[in-house]
């Protein structure tokens, strides 16, 4: 064996020899097969079709995030309407994406067409049908549109970063498909996700919001009657539960102002902390940014001996008075316990959600059925490769053998290199491996049927496989581009088992240009060096 083959082969080793490894780990002695088969099982991340776990589908209600606009517009309007001493009547919603402006004055009608056209570009002004001096304000369908895809993205990636934080081995996150606002979470190894359901439930929509009447009411209907049956303009009930020691925990209702000071989105950091008012308690302490500082200060320094409600998924959680200006930072207080403040801490810190979500579907697979799974589909890919190993060695003779090694190779580089990287097997993972077996095997006889070519027309052995290695060399690389990028189109725009399909291609393709071309051609160099020249290639 020359010095170059010499290297060749080492190399290859030394690549086995990393699989192995990445397989199994350093080898301890005495080695028992059970102790190899554990320490596989933990190297390789099966996906929730293979190891059982939970299956959800969970709806955005994308139309909150609409209304919730609509009322800061509602707000701003207001503002500028004072400032500009521009004369109306009520202001209030029709719907989601429309505003009733009432009795407008005669003489403000062009200020008020030109104050929407200028600083609320993202509104039409058009007149009120049935209503004398009335005008409608509609938004817009493309800014309605981008509103609903921004929540839709936010809300997929604040609870992709939730279940992140829970720990959670390989969760997948992604939209259905589907439409219908929809998001897919499968949890792999889940078989009880009650605390993960809770977790994503949580809207973590946190609103503070000024009380207008510091004493709550025992139900809706008393609000009512001491309002005289309709609540102040720009108001809202809450129900929260009463902060009184003879009435703790009894349900109430606040009124508050609709528009908030501050809400989840200006959040920088929350982390839980004793109650140190409230012992045996916990409290989460919140940070917020420069910007809604900016907001926060000036209202809490104005509204001293006024309480201020902290309400999360419309509920008033407490209801304090301010007693001090508070800019960047402070607390929320609510009865919590360790969990439930820790938990309300990793919500805000994931991220706000911009609308509710909505539960379609909720499924738990068993391990049972995962296991089935893996049986029933090494047992195919086991067949497959059998079928096709005894084809090669039967139609190519000893040249089969090469493939067969080659082959066999391609696939403890796949598995090990999956091992590796923490990429998910999934059921159309295993298919992803019976496909790239027979592209192995379609390098292989492109290669082989080649050299026979060569060999038909005279050519020396060594010529043969040199001009059947370089000619087969154009077509394979064809092959293998036009199915990398196949995959990576199934990867970027595909869900967790069909991206589980496309990362197993791609790595088997790589895998086989490398064992089809490198390896094989070194088998068929070695076997040269050790035949003579007149003797019979066996392909």
């Amino acid at each position: 064996m020359n010095s170059n083959l010499r290297w060749k082969a080492i190399f290859i080793l030394v690549i086995v020899l990393i699989c192995f490894y990445a397989l199994f780990g350093l080898p301890s002695f005495p080695t028992s097969w059970g102790q190899m088969a554990d320490n596989f099982s933990n190297r390789m991340q099966l996906g929730l079709d293979l190891r059982g776990g939970s299956h959800l589908v969970l709806q955005v209600q994308v139309q909150e995030a609409v209304a919730n606009h609509r009322d800061q517009a509602i707000d701003a309007l207001n503002d500028q309407l004072h400032k500009q001493n521009i004369v109306t009547g009520e202001i209030r919603e029709v719907s989601d994406t429309q505003i009733l402006v009432r009795n407008v004055a005669p003489a403000s009608t062009g200020a008020l067409q030109a104050l929407v056209q200028n600083q609320f570009p993202e509104w039409t002004l058009s007149q009120a049908a049935g209503e004398q001096n009335g005008f409608l304000m509609t938004m817009k369908p493309t800014v309605v549109s981008d509103l609903q895809q921004q929540t839709m993205d936010q809300s997929l990636e604040t609870i992709r970063r939730r279940i992140n934080a829970l720990g959670l081995k390989e969760p997948n996150v992604a939209p259905t498909g589907r439409g219908q606002n929809e998001i897919l979470v499968e949890l792999p190894g889940e078989g009880d996700p009650t605390r993960a359901k809770q977790v994503i439930q949580a809207g973590g929509q946190l609103r503070f919001q000024l009380v207008l009447d510091d004493t709550p009411y025992p139900s809706e209907a008393a609000a009512l009657a001491a309002h005289s049956g309709v609540l102040p303009q720009g108001s809202q009930l809450v129900p929260g539960k009463s902060e009184s020691a003879d009435q703790s925990g009894a349900q109430v209702w606040w009124l508050l102002n609709r528009s908030p000071i501050i809400t989840g989105a200006d959040l920088r950091s929350a982390t839980p902390g004793p109650d140190p008012n409230q012992p045996g308690f916990y409290e989460v302490h919140f940070s917020v940014s420069t910007v809604a500082a900016k907001r926060f200060g000036p209202f809490t320094g104005s509204n001293l001996g006024h309480r201020m409600a902290v309400v999360l998924d419309n509920q008033v959680q407490s209801a304090p008075v301010i007693q001090g200006r508070i800019d960047d930072q402070g607390e929320i207080e609510g009865q919590f316990t360790q969990d439930s403040a820790k938990d309300l801490s990793l919500i805000l810190r994931a991220g706000a959600l911009p609308a509710s979500i909505k539960y379609l579907e909720e499924r738990t697979i068993g391990p049972s059925l995962g296991n089935d799974s893996i049986r029933e589909g090494v047992q195919a890919s086991i067949a497959s490769l059998i079928a096709v190993l005894i084809f090669l060695v039967v139609y190519y003779r000893l040249s089969g053998i090469n493939a067969v090694v080659a082959l066999l190779l391609n696939l403890v580089i796949l598995i090990a290199f999956m091992a590796v990287s923490g990429a998910t097997l999934t059921l159309p993972g295993i298919a992803g491996v019976v496909l790239t077996i027979g592209m192995g095997v379609d390098s292989n006889v492109l290669i082989f049927e080649r050299i026979r070519e060569e060999l038909r027309a005279g050519k020396a052995n060594a010529s043969a496989v040199d001009i059947g290695f370089d000619k087969a060399f154009v077509t394979i690389i064809d092959t293998h581009v036009t199915t990398l990028v196949s995959a990576a189109f199934l990867f970027l725009f595909g869900t967790g088992p069909v991206k589980g399909f496309a990362i197993t291609l791609v790595i088997g393709l790589l895998a086989n240009l490398f064992t089809s071309v490198y390896v094989s051609r070194v088998i068929f160099d070695w076997h040269l060096s050790r035949m003579s020249r007149e003797a019979e290639l066996s392909i």
